[in-house]
């Protein structure tokens, strides 16, 4: 998985995060049944957990890229 964001090419500044990111926070989230303010600070705490030195998106940039962002959730039926 890619935790920071590729350059696009196009004009302006590059995301930071990727949408593998984004969509992890939003995973945890809905995982555990918390509010989005409080999803990042769990983030944080499960990559220290893991020995990760990650920066870990906030609030405003999850929020911001929820709105756009293509979830690609795996589904097989049973």
């Amino acid at each position: 998985m890619q935790w920071l964001g590729t350059p696009s090419g196009k004009r302006g500044r590059s995301p930071t995060f990727s949408d593998a990111a984004i969509q992890f926070c939003l995973s945890i989230k809905c995982l555990f049944g918390q509010p989005l303010r409080q999803a990042p600070g769990m983030v944080h705490s499960l990559l220290q957990l893991a020995k990760l030195v990650w920066p870990v998106p906030d609030f405003s940039t999850v929020c911001r890229r929820q709105k756009t962002l293509q979830v690609e959730l795996s589904y097989k039926p049973s």
